[in-house]
């Protein structure tokens, strides 16, 4: 048999499911930059810049363990630009007798792959993805039957499942999750360690010529790119991760802080999703530290959780409920996405930051996701097409299959509560709370209505006055909905005008700035 084994951008692992018993003589590792991908989404330049070039390097690895490669660079002059038209010249020549693939993150993409076999006239083997815990198949089963699929319990079945941080049979600590001990301000209290940084090679530097070439009017920044791009690094990462950073990473993993990008974050989120590293080893890392002290215990547990319970059943999630899952909008949120959110032109100094750091390197933290753009788009109702489609360009550790329901899920409610227990929508005050924003930015906090009230604010009450209809029946909204109720028709009649022109003031202008 001679065989064609192909790997995508986000399958960068040398044990992959596909690379199985492959035949070191005769099989043919395939890789390919396309422009039918690369123009899907306006992706982020800084985003394009890590996939190529760690595409780049994991093919001089797979070389190096004595694969014999076939790697399309965008810019050859025989790439035909898509993974089909490829794979038939290639079939074509090479005589190869099947074609092995380890399944897709994209529902899109997969369904597409599905075809091949006929329209290629070759077999098709599709491969379980191994690097997750459970397979699709083993997560349909956990939810069948099941009257609600809330993250928690989920959770609780994957610790026993794995036995971590188990201790005869009952939760290290006394209890399954630490959350309300991972919620703190930044006090300065401990200093923000120097992170390790890695230099464009010759390869890196191609790329950039690459990207400033045929991409250079592209969202974002490539400017002092000096990210991790291969499996020596991304270790280097985690070890940093697990030495420097995991001791105060849960005190502080839901603060925000304006000139600070990282914090304690462990920024490996995309070489996870990529493939550079993989979930058990991370974990496995991570539970090495000796737990002396209850900090250090809180800090790997909302670590752990992150991993083997939020990554496990937000993939679970996207692939029971596709293509359905995709046409969700439970508030019927049909406006459009404020040219802010490319640009960072805003008086609201926390989206600003935010995007304007997701400009230049194309990643924030989950809170300045969830609770500022995430939150923003929610108050306004954005349609949830469009924030799904900004989330999944920016980011570079953004893939559908993880992207798609935390957006729905998580950031717009979309979804009517299949992930979340309420949306989170959130006032000004929160954002004041767990940040320093607020008291550099030209908006103040406390106001609630008027030229210089805080956007949040009255946007907040807007949203829960249009919506309160389909949030009554939600206890945990009961407060906030009696407050509203409680509210002079005049007060409440002010904050509607507020936010009404605000969004007005915001409205998107044609989608080909965007673009």
């Amino acid at each position: 048999m001679k065989s064609i084994r192909l790997i995508f951008g986000d399958q960068l692992s040398l044990s992959l499911a596909s690379l199985e018993n492959c035949n070191y003589e005769n099989d043919l590792i395939v890789m390919m930059e396309v422009k039918q991908e690369a123009d899907a989404l306006p992706h982020h330049k800084r985003k394009l810049l890590f996939l190529f070039s760690a595409m780049r390097h994991f093919e001089q690895d797979l070389k190096k363990q004595g694969f014999k490669t076939r790697y399309y660079k965008l810019d050859d002059s025989d790439n035909l630009q898509s993974f089909q038209d490829n794979l038939r010249f290639l079939i074509d020549q090479g005589k190869f007798d099947c074609l092995h693939i380890t399944e897709l993150g994209e529902y899109r993409l997969q369904q597409e792959i599905l075809t091949w076999e006929e329209q290629l006239e070759i077999p098709v083997k599709i491969y379980s993805d191994k690097r997750f815990y459970l397979s699709k198949d083993e997560f349909a089963d956990y939810a069948k039957d099941k009257n609600n699929l809330l993250m928690e319990n989920f959770y609780r079945f994957m610790r026993k499942n794995t036995s971590y941080l188990m201790e005869q049979g009952k939760p290290l600590g006394g209890k399954w999750n630490f959350d309300s001990k991972n919620r703190n301000r930044y006090d300065s209290k401990y200093a923000i360690p120097q992170r390790p940084l890695f230099p464009p090679d010759a390869i890196t530097k191609e790329v950039i010529t690459l990207l400033e070439k045929y991409f250079d009017n592209r969202f974002g920044s490539i400017d002092n790119f000096q990210e991790c791009i291969n499996r020596e690094q991304a270790l280097e990462c985690l070890e940093f991760f697990a030495v420097e950073l995991i001791p105060h990473f849960g005190t502080y993993q839901d603060a925000m802080v304006d000139g600070e990008k990282l914090l304690f974050h462990s920024r490996i989120s995309h070489l996870i999703n990529c493939g550079l590293l993989t979930s058990r080893e991370v974990c496995e890392r991570v539970l090495k530290i000796p737990i002396d002290n209850n900090e250090i215990l809180y800090s790997i547990e909302g670590f752990i959780r992150q991993v083997i319970g939020w990554r496990e059943y937000i993939r679970g999630i996207y692939w029971l409920k596709m293509p359905d899952y995709l046409e969700s909008n439970h508030f019927n949120a049909n406006r459009s996405l404020p040219d802010f959110y490319w640009s960072g032109k805003t008086r609201m100094n926390c989206v600003s930051k935010v995007v304007k750091q997701t400009m230049e390197t194309a990643y924030s933290h989950h809170i300045q996701r969830l609770m500022v753009t995430g939150n923003l788009a929610l108050l306004m109702g954005i349609n949830p097409i469009q924030v799904h489609e900004w989330y999944l360009a920016v980011y570079d550790d953004a893939y559908e299959w993880v992207e798609l329901p935390n957006t729905y899920g998580m950031a717009l409610y979309a979804d009517g509560g299949l992930l979340a227990t309420k949306p989170y929508a959130a006032s000004g005050n929160y954002i004041n709370k767990m940040s320093d924003f607020c008291k550099n930015c030209s908006y103040k906090v406390k106001e609630k209505s008027g030229e210089d009230a805080c956007p949040f604010n009255y946007l907040y009450w807007y949203f829960l006055d249009r919506n309160k209809d389909k949030l009554k029946n939600n206890h945990r909204l009961f407060m906030p909905l009696r407050n509203l109720e409680k509210m002079s028709a005049e007060k409440k009649q002010l904050l509607i005008e507020d936010a009404e022109k605000f969004i007005a003031q915001n409205s998107a202008g044609p989608k080909s700035k965007s673009y």
